[in-house]
């Protein structure tokens, strides 16, 4: 049976950076395939990994654990059959919700290892009380506290507790079983996504199909995020683009895309998180317009 994995976590919270740092090392030898879906219709995180990995496969304008999930299913069977792959990674994007993609994958007859969360252990105060924040932890049996180097011990302390307190009242539970079990998770701290290779060994504790969510009925809606795709005609230097990214308002909470900088060898990736930037990833063989995705 093909093995599958579900990356969740919130808007930037370092998904992509897991897959690259961890995933690659630690299932070097296994035949691995990766989806890739997010949020609008220019996809940023595919083309990274697309320059890590040959079979990449991205599903934008719309959400896979809603609208998309038909072409999602379709997709992985058509995937799966030219493909062959031994490990299939599935990266949602930060807006949805990982239930319903684990029921698509056992659909067809995939083995759910594990559905991991990661969590941005710097923004997590700012996002915290997000509803589908909330739904993908309740959903993970793997949570990665992310970014630990940026916060200092108490603040890390603080995070781990309030992910185990909403861990605990959106407990994931099997409807069919007559007595509940405590909630089993594992917690893992990373730098960068670099998480030890026992998260990708297969757990003793599989998502099961039929869960529910304790205490909160919820609706999935995008209708509350915004997103905006803004262009660049022309090369910007470096100290340009900085002053771009500084200026933009306290509603956007997430942007990226891939911008030609002056005296660069080739256009760059842009992260962009709650105020904190990064700029440097080349994005080689791109030969578009500059872009930026604005999500608020």
């Amino acid at each position: 049976m093909i093995s599958s994995f579900v990356i969740t976590g919130f808007l930037g919270s370092g998904k992509t950076s897991l897959i690259i740092n961890s995933v690659k090392e630690h299932l070097k030898d296994k035949k691995v395939a990766i989806v890739v879906n997010e949020f609008g219709e220019l996809g940023v995180d595919g083309k990274i990994l697309s320059n890590v990995y040959s079979e990449v496969l991205e599903l934008s304008e719309g959400c896979i654990c809603c609208k998309l999930s038909a072409e999602f299913e379709s997709s992985v069977r058509k995937l799966i059959a030219d493909y062959k792959p031994e490990v299939l990674i599935v990266e949602t994007s930060g807006t949805a919700e990982p239930f319903p993609i684990v029921f698509s994958l056992k659909t067809l007859g995939l083995f759910v290892d594990g559905v991991i969360c990661v969590v941005d252990s710097k923004n997590f105060p700012k996002y915290k009380d997000d509803e589908t924040a909330k739904y993908q932890l309740a959903t993970a049996n793997i949570v990665v506290l992310n970014k630990i180097d940026l916060v200092n011990e108490e603040e890390l302390k603080q995070v781990e507790e309030e992910v185990r307190k909403i861990k605990e009242k959106y407990k994931v539970v099997n409807m069919f079983a007559p007595e509940q079990p405590e909630s089993f998770y594992k917690i893992y701290k990373a730098v960068h996504g670099k998480v030890p290779a026992e998260v990708f060994k297969g757990s003793e504790n599989p998502v099961e199909l039929a869960l529910k969510l304790e205490h909160h009925e919820h609706e999935h809606d995008h209708s509350h995020r915004k997103e905006r795709v803004v262009y660049f005609d022309k090369e910007l230097t470096e100290e340009e683009l900085i002053n771009y990214l500084k200026s933009l308002p306290k509603e956007v909470i997430r942007a990226k895309g891939i911008v030609k900088i002056k005296n660069y060898p080739f256009p760059v990736f842009v992260h962009y998180v709650f105020g904190d930037y990064d700029i440097g990833m080349p994005a080689e063989g791109y030969e578009g317009k500059s872009f930026l995705v604005l999500i608020s």
